[in-house]
């Protein structure tokens, strides 16, 4: 389930609980000016020649999009076209749509390349289904706090899908009707149904900016990540992501003041956001501030201690650190939370293989296998056991 939707970065956080007390006000100021006043333009000079894709060629179909979107017109009612575009996007005798990580792209280049990430797969969906035209929105899909590591930093990941209406009364129509189609792109999420909500356009177009903004400043290009980081905050001023985003970009570059200011609004503009406080609560530490600092870890741990994901990520640093024993513990933790989830197990597996313990490399592998659900990981576990057995 490696969703680069709303991609943040995180380091991890080392918890400590006390009593629970409240936080320094927040900033309430959404104005216009307050919001200038945190952008650091004079310190990311020439920002504004990064070449920034519009929301125009983000969205535009090429010639064969739309020869499909005509395919789908064809059709007599709106289930009809939307089982036809679902058909188009899935089966192997059509494109068969391939979901790729790390691939950010705009709607014409994933349909061409035939795989993207959920994001762009979703927005590429979306400017063919509108060109059909049906009813379509966007969805954000409240998923529990998921990271993956890349590189050095860990990368926490969201979701959105597609809802296709299919009724057009006004009785009917109503978001998150049964009666609605949802196109999904993500071959990992666990297809339990999580609470969904309608996101606009514009905070689509804010998604996406924001993850290009990411990835730059994972690849230490500090001047792109700004540029996309701040290209986000125009056409959303609200997207909170944003604000923490840039308030770690800020960090790498040793703007810890401006950096505080920033997770702070980002929190102020959405209290879940988990991130923006983690990194304000390890800055705050880094500087002294230890009383507000551990106040801030009370909230996230008691957020957080439900959520198997985060005992996973904490699985996950350990092992990047070399201490296997405690990150066995912490994917224990996380299979007693949620014993469905194959990454866990593959974890395990992953850890008993650095231990050269391969039998129980190959238990967990197998146990990995089974709670699997994904044809595309399942290939790729069954070849890590093959592997395996062939040392063994």
């Amino acid at each position: 389930m490696q969703n680069l939707t709303t991609l943040l970065l995180i380091s991890i956080l080392s918890v400590s609980l006390m009593a629970c007390q409240s936080i320094k006000p927040l900033p309430t100021n959404h104005s216009e000016n307050y919001q200038a006043s945190l952008f650091l333009d004079e310190k990311f000079s020439h920002y504004e020649n990064v070449s920034i894709e519009s929301e125009a060629e983000i969205f535009a179909l090429s010639v064969e999009m739309k020869a499909m979107a005509k395919k789908v017109a064809l059709e007599r009612d709106t289930r009809q076209k939307a089982t036809k575009l679902l058909k188009l996007f899935f089966s192997p005798e059509h494109i068969n749509l391939a979901y790729s990580a790390g691939a950010n792209v705009i709607a014409a280049e994933a349909f061409r390349n035939k795989a993207a990430n959920c994001l762009s797969l979703t927005i590429m969906a979306y400017a063919i289904a509108k060109e059909a035209n049906l009813n379509v929105a966007f969805q954000s899909v409240n998923i529990p706090e998921y990271w993956v590591r890349n590189g050095e930093v860990n990368m926490l990941t969201g979701h959105i899908n597609l809802s296709v209406f299919t009724q057009k009364s006004p009785q009917k129509n109503v978001f998150m009707s049964r009666s609605n189609i949802e196109i999904d792109f993500d071959p990992f999420i666990n297809k339990k149904s999580f609470p969904k909500s309608s996101i606009k356009k514009h905070t689509v177009l804010a998604m996406f900016y924001n993850n290009k903004g990411a990835n730059a400043m994972i690849n230490g290009d500090y001047i792109k990540g700004y540029a996309y980081l701040k290209a986000a905050l125009k056409v959303d001023p609200k997207f909170s992501s944003a604000w923490g985003n840039l308030g770690i970009l800020y960090r790498f570059k040793g703007y810890q003041h401006s950096a505080i200011k920033s997770y702070r609004y980002a929190i102020g503009l959405n209290r879940h956001n988990l991130t923006a406080m983690s990194n304000l609560s390890l800055l705050l530490f880094a500087q002294g501030d230890y009383q507000e600092a551990k106040r801030l870890d009370q909230i996230i741990m008691r957020n957080r201690s439900l959520n198997p994901y985060y005992y996973s990520l904490l699985a996950q640093e350990q092992f990047y650190q070399g201490d296997y024993k405690i990150a066995i513990k912490h994917y224990r933790k996380a299979i007693k939370l949620n014993a469905n989830v194959p990454e866990f197990y593959f974890g395990l597996a992953k850890i008993y293989y650095r231990l050269d313990n391969l039998s129980k490399a190959k238990t967990y592998l197998k146990k990995a296998i089974k709670k699997n659900r994904s044809p595309q990981r399942e290939a790729q576990y069954i070849a890590k056991l093959d592997a395996l057995k062939q040392r063994h």
